[in-house]
């Protein structure tokens, strides 16, 4: 098969889509190497967050008009070629499907990763929203086959874009090389010592932004003897987390960090007694994999797509409810034994969210769409 993608992120998005994406290509060229897999990026850049390997191959704008409009062929221009390429499948990695594609004879899959636009308008500007909206449904309408990175979803898809269900499939995420990696005390204590944290602390790990939820975690230690690490780009909400620690006095309690690489951050979650993760609202919740493969207990919230990301062992809270936060942590601080067996039982579980088995789920529906 020759497969195209919808490379923006793959070269220019360091983290969410931009690892998304980048493992998915990674893996499906590993297992299935017989395939051609070609990334269209619309423009080129300094920093190489991806470097393309047979048979992967990238694939810049040909013309100076394509160039120096690289959106617009990125949203439409692109399809021409698209079919120059003899493509047998274009792939919309996040969302979106080029315009005029549904009239070829290429076959077209899109990821859609959540809807929160949507299921959270209050999150978003008013000209995202419409932006948002516009793409997403002409991809679910132009496309052949949908890819939802979880049943909540998939549930969303149906109900705010009204998709037809037997579109849509169900593949999870997996997450980065580094988190399945066993590393030593002394390098996990190489990490915390260069950031200067204290060694007993609970782990949050996303953008610091107010549907994370975390100020709920910091107010559900402040009598525990314990330390919260954040690690995630930081927005406005951070100063109202900081005016809390400061009004509380948890100034050597809490402590924000970002810009770490992968190594010391999956080195950072398997040094945690504790991942919590009290978001109000994701589309999967990679972060709580990512704890699972490095063997850290998680609490998180009980409803939406984070029990089928933490699965049946973790420990699940009404993330609005700090007294029952606080009780969930204090329980795990309590129980070495409880935090190691839930630790053994969901690093069995989050084998289901392993690369071969995403690798070959995909190539089985892009087989299914040639038949």
């Amino acid at each position: 098969m020759k497969i195209g993608y919808e490379a923006k992120r793959i070269f220019h998005n360091a983290t969410g889509l931009g690892n998304y994406s980048r493992d998915l290509v990674t893996i499906l060229s590993n297992f299935y190497p017989e395939n051609n897999y070609l990334l269209y990026n619309p423009q080129t850049t300094k920093k190489q967050l991806y470097k393309p390997k047979n048979p992967v191959q990238e694939r810049l704008p040909g013309s100076s008009i394509n160039r120096f409009f690289n959106n617009f062929w990125r949203r439409k221009n692109v399809t021409k070629d698209l079919q120059r390429d003899n493509l047998d499948i274009f792939h919309g990695l996040s969302g979106e499907i080029p315009i005029g594609l549904n009239n070829t004879k290429i076959k077209s899959v899109v990821t859609i990763h959540d809807l929160i636009f949507l299921r959270y308008p209050e999150f978003y500007s008013f000209l995202d929203k419409i932006i948002y909206k516009r793409k997403f449904q002409h991809a679910v309408k132009a496309a052949d086959s949908i890819i939802a990175v979880s049943e909540q979803t998939k549930k969303d898809i149906i109900d705010f874009l009204e998709a037809d269900a037997s579109k849509i499939e169900v593949i999870y995420q997996g997450c980065q090389k580094e988190y399945k990696i066993s590393y030593s005390p002394a390098a996990i204590n190489d990490v915390i010592k260069k950031y200067k944290l204290p060694k007993n602390y609970l782990l949050n790990v996303g953008t610091v932004e107010s549907r994370k939820n975390i100020l709920a975690a910091v107010k559900a230690i402040k009598d525990l003897d314990t330390h919260l690490v954040i690690v995630g780009s930081l927005t406005s909400y951070a100063e109202k987390i900081r005016t809390y620690i400061k009004k509380e006095g948890l100034e050597n309690k809490v402590f924000f960090l970002h810009g770490l690489s992968t190594y010391e951050l999956a080195a950072l979650y398997q040094g945690a007694e504790i991942f919590i993760y009290p978001s109000l609202f994701e589309g999967f919740g990679i972060p709580i994999i990512e704890a699972l493969y490095s063997k850290t207990p998680v609490i998180t919230t009980n409803y939406g797509c984070f029990p089928e990301a933490g699965g049946p062992d973790s420990i699940y809270v009404d993330p609005t409810n700090i007294s029952e936060i606080s009780e969930a942590i204090r329980s795990l601080l309590n129980d070495p034994a409880k935090r190691k067996l839930i630790s053994e039982k969901s690093f069995n579980y989050a084998q289901r969210f392993n690369d071969e088995n995403i690798a070959s789920q995909i190539v089985s529906l892009y087989n299914d769409l040639l038949k």
